[in-house]
Parts: structure tokens; C-alpha cells; sequence
């Protein structure tokens, strides 16, 4: 059995506890609140809400704090807020807790997307250590107040010769935050090729807070692997999960020790894509069902739906989609082919990552105004 995660803020002794040491990676447009509930009503862990930026926050941006949604099931609310001025990100995490009830924050410095780091922010800003210092120290001090805990999320830096991740590791121990996450890729990898988990291994050894991994977890047994393999104290789910909530069910299976791991046929796959509707339809009424499109390629990948695969890909309501699922044909089996292979985005590795000019001339980056590098932040 894994040990809980426990993230405290500085300032206190009782901690938020994630009894299974598995966080949702918050993703953009797929991680709201009905896929939130959707995976939690599978096992336990920790359900990240989607990424936001400080600006849109404290600009009562509508977009932004529309996604502040919680379903009534999470007992615990967790956001991963982006943002690169100090004082606007601790604005923004006091607003969260005092208006909208979060309990955890994450800071996001891991996004690969090159209209992001052009203009110096995502996976790029952390290479500006006394700037990535004060982001962290202003969001701990301001969660602090109320006895919040932020963690951080990175990635092992630029490129190959450009590594930030045991720097950050350091900076986000010594300013306070509860744990660091890393995706262990750097920028210039994108979601392409294979993690490097001798990375989070090596984070690990380098820190005294927790570390969580993250990167080419597929399945359940990828991450015990990795915390066998690397000693991290817990385990971040990305594209592993898309299309597959159950993902979450097996992972509670294995880390108890169980042989259990759910492998649904088509109509069990069905029936989990009209429990998500009908979560999706309670958060947004019945257009809800178009949010669902996008997930339809990775619900059905490996199965043989044919024809249908694009009517799905076209549904508008609830009730259609009732119709549709009826037509599968429910038992055909899982396949198995389909284990451990790669789900979501990932292409091919950046030939140059894209930065403000003159960006390695120093590591300070205090002076500099990054404020339109949060603009079209995806995650990471």
C-alpha cells in the first residue's frame, strides 16, 4: 500500500491529504469538472482543475473563472494557476481561496507551446531562477495566510543543455512549497519520445519534499514502476487517462495490491461515455454533450465501431447519444493490443526551442516584462 500524500503549507501542522498518492494532470478543455467526477467516482487521488492564468483571474476574466466549477464530490478543490509577475499570481491565489473555496494550488511551469516561451514563459521561465523565486515565494506567502499548500509543477528545462529542474527543486523547497512535480521531458522534447524517469530519481534524492513523477504512465503498472524505479512519493496521470477513467480504478487496485485492473468491453465503454454526458450535461446543460466530441476517438481507440465512430464524433444531444450507444455492438471485447500504447498529443521533438532574444544572458530575470507570456498557455 502507498503512503498518502501530504502537502502542508509552511505556517502549519495539519496538511491536505490525498489518500492515494495520484494526481489528475490538469488538461486543457478536457479536465473540468465533470471529467473530474467522472475519474473520482473510479478511485481515489488528487483532481487538478484546469489550468488558469493569474491575469484572468484578478481581471475577472468570465472564461477563467467559469472554469471554476466544482463538483460536490471533490472534498478536496485543486487549481493550477499560471502566472509570471509575483504580485498578480499571490492576488490571484488569495482570490481563489477567499472567493472560490480552493483547498491546493499548483504553479504551472512546464508548457512546451512556442507562443509561450517566445515571449518567455511556460517550460522556459524557470531558466530565470531569481524570477521563478518570486513567483513561488509570493503564491506560498499569500496560500499561507489561509493555511493553504502550493506545489509546483515543472520540467527537466529547456533542452539537454539548458537543465532547470534541480535548481527549481531547490527554490520551491526553500520557498515553502509543499511538493514538486516533474514531467520529465524538457521543453524541447514537447510530448515526444520517452520520459527520462532517472531525472525524477535524481529529483528526488536532491530535495526533502515530496516529488511526484510524471511521463509515460499508460497504465497502472507503469506507475508502480516508476516509484519503484525512482523512490518519487507519488505519481501524475496525463494523456494516460484520456478516453480510459478507469485508469484510476486499477491504479487504486494497484497500489492496494490488487490483481484487479478493468478491461471493458464495448458496452461497458459505452455506458462510462454516457456517465460522462450526464456529468458534462449538469455542468453545462445540454451542450454539454458537444464537449464530449473530442473524447470520442479516444474512447473507442482499438475497438472496431466503424460507421458509427463519426456519428459519435457528431452528436448534439443526450438522447442521440443514448441512441448511438445502443447501436454498438456491446461485446466486443477490450483490446488488449491497446495496453501501454501512447494516448494524446505527442509529435515530434521542437528542432529549436523558440525564446526572447538574448534569454540565456543571465538567470536573473526580475526586471524583465513577461506579461504577455500568459497568453495561450496549454499546460505541460
Amino acid at each position: 500500500m502507498a503512503e498518502p500524500l501530504r502537502l502542508h503549507a509552511p505556517s502549519r501542522r495539519d496538511a491536505v491529504v490525498v489518500a492515494l498518492p495520484v494526481v489528475l494532470a490538469p488538461m486543457a478543455g478536457i479536465t473540468n469538472a465533470a471529467y473530474r467526477a467522472l475519474c473520482l467516482e473510479q478511485g481515489a487521488g488528487l483532481y487538478v482543475c484546469e489550468m488558469m492564468t493569474s491575469r484572468g483571474i484578478v481581471a475577472g476574466d468570465h472564461k477563467t473563472h467559469s472554469m471554476l466549477a466544482f463538483d460536490p464530490s471533490e472534498t478536496i478543490r485543486s487549481v493550477q494557476l499560471y502566472g509570471v509577475d509575483p504580485k498578480i499570481v499571490a492576488r490571484a491565489a488569495r482570490i481563489l481561496i477567499t472567493e472560490h473555496g480552493v483547498h491546493h494550488i499548483d504553479l504551472n511551469f512546464g508548457c512546451p507551446v512556442p507562443k509561450v516561451t517566445r515571449k518567455g514563459g511556460g517550460g522556459v521561465l524557470p531558466y530565470k531562477r531569481d524570477r521563478l523565486r518570486a513567483i513561488i515565494r509570493a503564491a506560498v506567502r499569500a496560500a499561507d495566510e489561509f493555511g493553504v499548500p502550493v506545489t509546483v509543477k515543472t520540467r527537466i528545462g529547456i533542452d539537454e543543455a539548458h537543465e532547470t529542474f534541480l535548481d527549481a527543486g531547490s527554490i520551491a523547497e526553500e520557498e515553502g512549497a509543499a511538493a514538486i512535480a516533474l514531467h520529465a521531458r524538457t521543453v524541447q522534447q514537447a510530448y515526444s519520445g520517452r520520459a527520462d524517469w532517472s531525472r525524477i530519481a535524481e529529483l528526488k534524492r536532491s530535495v526533502g519534499i515530496p516529488v511526484l513523477g510524471n511521463g509515460d504512465l499508460w497504465e497502472a503498472e507503469d506507475a508502480l514502476r516508476m516509484m519503484t524505479e525512482t523512490g518519487c512519493d507519488g505519481v501524475v496521470i496525463g494523456r494516460g487517462c484520456l478516453g480510459r477513467p478507469w485508469l484510476f480504478g486499477d491504479l487504486a487496485a494497484a497500489f492496494a495490491g490488487e490483481p484487479r485492473r478493468a478491461r471493458p468491453t464495448l458496452g461497458e465503454v459505452g455506458a462510462m461515455i454516457i456517465r460522462h454526458a450526464e456529468l458534462l450535461t449538469v455542468l453545462r446543460g445540454e451542450r454539454g454533450v458537444v464537449d464530449l466530441r473530442k473524447h470520442m476517438a479516444w474512447y473507442f481507440k482499438g475497438y472496431p465501431v466503424g460507421e458509427l465512430r463519426r456519428r459519435f464524433a457528431m452528436v448534439t444531444s443526450l438522447d442521440e447519444l443514448r441512441t448511438l450507444v445502443g447501436l454498438l455492438d456491446a461485446d466486443q471485447p477490450f483490446p488488449v493490443r491497446e495496453l501501454g500504447t501512447p494516448r494524446g498529443r505527442q509529435g515530434g521533438p521542437r528542432g529549436k526551442v523558440v525564446l526572447p532574444h538574448g534569454w540565456y544572458a543571465d538567470t536573473s530575470g526580475c526586471q524583465l516584462d513577461l506579461s504577455d507570456a500568459e497568453d495561450g498557455v496549454s499546460g505541460g
